[in-house]
């Protein structure tokens, strides 16, 4: 018996309704899972990137040298305890000669500034179980926003120097370099003047400077500094395919994420941190742990290509 045309007509539209529901729901779930991976995979998977870096006139004492760069952790917005804790631990595994901690401990809001304050203390009690005694930062831009004197006392309080327009001499073997660190760019006064050591063999001291912002390394370029170490970028933190980054901040948006060469000998590592601002999110653009290993130029080995 064939139906009649209204029939027909209701049968038709049910199936259309039926497959769009469908659709709509496979969408839905497809965000849906994007989401869950972006905030709660990604997010809290951590990639360790080892970096050979030739420096000119680095001693032969200080070869094999390894530096663990550590960044952007934005503590309890949105970085949880257990998620720093496994930083440091991965950190503590790899047992390098010293730390460097370039910056944005806590992140400036939405929250009231005193919740950060308190934040920055727990953050820096968890930082000094970092077994390397070599361990150094610098402020960020939201540490400065938040507080920059109470974030500096959580951290020197917890046995971790900050640098801020100075510098400390590192030794092996009757050899030195030059570790520096300069006071945050878009809200303090930075002074190469005060954060390069004058007096020294420029020749055979290669200085190591950490900015948090990696765009204030065009004005580093000229004043013999051999790598500069920053973060501040995320390295973009939500990286759709065939699209720029959607958001970069001020002093962040010419030099991303990676490894770059620089006019006079300077190199420059921006490395893209642990920690989120915005939303919780990242995509394509996993937490990252840099471990840098320092080899005289010219020694045994090819250095990393520079990012264009």
């Amino acid at each position: 018996m064939t139906a009649s045309p209204a029939l027909q007509e209701q049968n038709l539209s049910t199936s259309h309704m039926t497959r769009r529901s469908f659709l709509g729901f496979s969408a839905a779930a497809a965000v849906g899972g994007l989401v869950v991976y972006s905030s709660e995979g990604e997010r809290h998977e951590i990639d360790v990137v080892h970096r050979t870096i030739h420096l000119a006139g680095l001693p032969d004492s200080f070869a094999g040298f390894r530096i663990a760069q550590l960044s952007d952790i934005h503590f309890e917005e949105f970085t949880e305890a257990f998620f720093l804790e496994e930083a440091v631990h991965r950190i503590n595994t790899i047992r390098p000669d010293l730390v460097a901690l370039t910056g944005d401990f806590v992140s400036n809001g939405p929250l009231p500034p005193r919740l950060s304050i308190g934040w920055s203390h727990q953050c820096a009690r968890i930082l000094d179980q970092l077994s390397c005694p070599l361990r150094y930062a610098v402020l960020g831009n939201h540490d400065v926003l938040v507080n920059p004197v109470a974030v500096t006392e959580a951290l020197v309080s917890n046995h971790i120097p900050v640098l801020s327009n100075s510098y400390v001499p590192l030794e092996r073997d009757g050899s030195r370099i030059w570790l520096s660190g300069l006071a945050e760019v878009l809200f303090q006064h930075p002074s190469l003047t005060r954060a390069v050591p004058a007096r020294r063999d420029a020749a055979r001291e290669p200085v190591i400077l950490m900015v948090h912002e990696p765009d204030y390394a065009d004005r580093v370029v000229g004043h013999q500094v051999a790598l500069v170490l920053s973060g501040h970028t995320h390295g973009g933190q939500v990286r759709i395919p065939f699209i720029p980054p959607m958001y970069l901040p001020q002093m962040g948006t010419k030099y991303v994420e990676g490894l770059f060469h620089l006019p006079d000998a300077t190199q420059l590592y921006v490395n893209r941190g642990i920690g989120t601002v915005g939303v919780p999110f990242r995509f394509r653009c996993p937490p990252e742990i840099t471990v840098h290993t320092l080899q005289p130029a010219g020694s045994t080995g090819t250095p990393a290509a520079a990012k264009l």
